[in-house]
């Protein structure tokens, strides 16, 4: 009988900064322990990048508009889509030493073993990241 997968994990939270620490723990609380062990880590920054950018970027807290998160295994990965009601503008960039920001997806691309940005079917973007089982702190 072949293994039956996990199902993926799907919160939705307001467009708030709360929402950063909020995600990171739901994200962390939801991996198994062997995982959490190896992965914790990284996945806890990717969440916190993620989000992040969609707060900033791609919702609006006075709309009351959610972000929403999706966590799951496939393919010897942990996948996390970050969504967001914005059109998807992301470009990766190579801030100076003295920027203040524009770190976000510069952590996503070194820390991620795959990602990309997709256009979601009715409204909004998703980042999608993975990071391989066999990786982490």
């Amino acid at each position: 009988m072949p293994e039956i997968p996990l199902i993926p994990v799907h919160w939705r939270f307001p467009a708030h900064p709360a929402s950063v620490r909020r995600a990171r723990y739901a994200v962390a609380r939801s991996l198994p322990d062997g995982i959490r062990s190896r992965l914790g880590d990284d996945l806890g920054l990717l969440t916190s990048e993620l989000v992040t950018n969609a707060i900033r970027h791609g919702a609006c807290w006075e709309d009351e508009e959610l972000i929403e998160l999706v966590l799951w295994p496939a393919d010897g990965h942990y996948w996390l889509a970050v969504s967001d009601p914005g059109p998807g503008k992301l470009e990766l960039v190579h801030p100076d030493t003295d920027s203040e920001s524009g770190r976000g997806l510069f952590l996503v691309n070194s820390l991620a073993t795959a990602w990309t940005v997709r256009s979601r079917p009715t409204r909004g973007t998703s980042v999608v990241a993975g990071l391989s089982f066999g990786q982490g702190g």
